[in-house]
């Protein structure tokens, strides 16, 4: 397999990035039902993408693809994967178990994009010391005593009014990067990744363009 430059994945734009994963996706369906080559222009026509857009993202990963031929689609897959880091599974602590963070719990396909999660923090006495989906839950108070794990990143399914004090404790603890799934915008540390994924912004946006659509 090709080699995959990790530097210039640092150089990879966001949108660029996020339209990747999607990619994969697809190109997974296009494997399950036998294909082996795929063009740019097959892409881009199935998934709305400009075919140059779909040659320019997938560039970044040093993979080239075949005049009249396409990309393989195996390969393709495994220069995807590797790239994005889902072929190496990093650990991570999810801190909120309430609706959201039980769902996440139960949600076996972030393993699959490379994100295992060995424990859950609450302060939930109702939750505390029990176990889902293999994932034991501990009281908040017992995260000091974990911290040299190993684990880089956390999972912020907290309340709103609880999000930045959280963020700023797993920081201390050694936290490097945090998935936040509250609307609230924490501010930590420039050295420090920090995405967030606001199910609330992309409703309204859902909201704004059904009514947009009368």
């Amino acid at each position: 397999m090709p080699s995959v430059n990790r530097k210039k994945n640092n150089l990879v734009p966001e949108p660029a990035l996020r339209r990747m994963p999607c990619y994969l996706a697809y190109l997974k369906l296009a494997q399950r039902d036998g294909l082996k080559h795929i063009s740019s222009t097959l892409i881009a026509r199935d998934m709305g993408v400009d075919p140059t857009q779909v040659t320019k993202d997938l560039s970044y990963t040093t993979i080239v693809g075949k005049t009249r031929v396409g990309y393989e689609v195996d390969l393709l897959i495994d220069v995807l994967e590797e790239f994005l880091g889902f072929t190496v599974i990093d650990e991570a602590y999810l801190f909120g178990v309430g609706s959201l963070g039980k769902a996440l719990l139960h949600d076996h396909g972030l393993k699959q994009f490379g994100l295992k999660v060995v424990a859950a923090f609450d302060v939930d006495p109702e939750v505390v010391g029990k176990t889902i989906e293999g994932v034991p839950i501990y009281h908040f108070d017992e995260l000091s005593r974990m911290q040299n794990q190993g684990v880089r990143i956390g999972i912020l399914t907290v309340p709103v009014d609880k999000a930045q004090d959280v963020a700023m404790r797993l920081v201390d603890v050694g936290i490097k990067a945090l998935w936040n799934f509250t609307p609230v915008r924490i501010k930590v540390s420039e050295d420090v990744v920090v995405q967030n994924t606001s199910l609330y912004a992309h409703l309204a946006v859902m909201f704004n363009r059904l009514k947009s659509n009368g």
